[in-house]
């Protein structure tokens, strides 16, 4: 049973860096491309960080369906593709979906059977020095994202620490090497349980 591993985490957390160390370490994982209406950094191309749309055209594939989720993240809209998604998953393929927060609880709610993963910085400042090393954002954008950040670790440090929901597993990404083998490792054993309860 392919299924839908959802990471999350703040901005600056590492999250795309993993992700692209996991999909070189586990075989049969394809990577969600989602759309957003932010500018595009240096380096980015359409089509493999994100596609970027206009406000009005993200809006036209909302009113379309063509989402699986979408969320409002620091001014900017995002939204996970749905069809990409869904001939993933038929052609036997985990699919990872980098996304935040209210996007998360979104599809958990539609695919309860998600892995879904929380990626934290070893500390607050920490993320600062990442954002600000990024050297691609305002100073206002970067306070923003960390206000977010604080709030959405301070919800998913609660919720690990007691139901666990709405993340199965928390990585503190303190090493590159350490967390992608974690997270890596996570998504391996996960695969592991769904093919024995599947009988193969």
């Amino acid at each position: 049973m392919a299924r839908l591993v959802v990471i999350s985490g703040p901005s600056g957390a590492g999250k795309g860096t993993l992700i692209k160390q996991v999909l070189s370490y586990v075989p049969g994982l394809a990577l969600s491309v989602s759309a957003t209406t932010r500018a595009r950094r240096p380096g980015e191309m359409d089509g493999r960080e994100y596609f970027f749309l206009t406000e009005d055209v993200f809006k036209r594939w909302v009113r379309a369906g063509r989402f699986l989720e979408w969320a409002e993240y620091t001014g900017h809209l995002y939204g996970t593709p749905a069809q990409a998604v869904r001939e993933n998953l038929e052609a036997g393929r985990d699919v990872i979906l980098e996304i935040e927060l209210k996007g998360a609880k979104k599809v958990l709610a539609q695919c309860p059977d998600a892995l879904m993963i929380f990626i934290m910085p070893p500390s607050l400042q920490e993320l600062e020095r990442r954002l600000r090393g990024r050297k691609t954002e305002s100073e206002a954008a970067i306070r923003s994202r960390l206000a977010r950040a604080k709030e959405e670790m301070a919800e998913v440090e609660k919720k690990l620490g007691r139901s666990r929901l709405p993340y199965h597993y928390g990585i503190v990404n303190d090493s590159v090497e350490r967390a992608s083998q974690e997270l890596a490792g996570i998504i391996k054993r996960t695969r592991e349980q769904d093919e024995q309860a599947d009988g193969r």
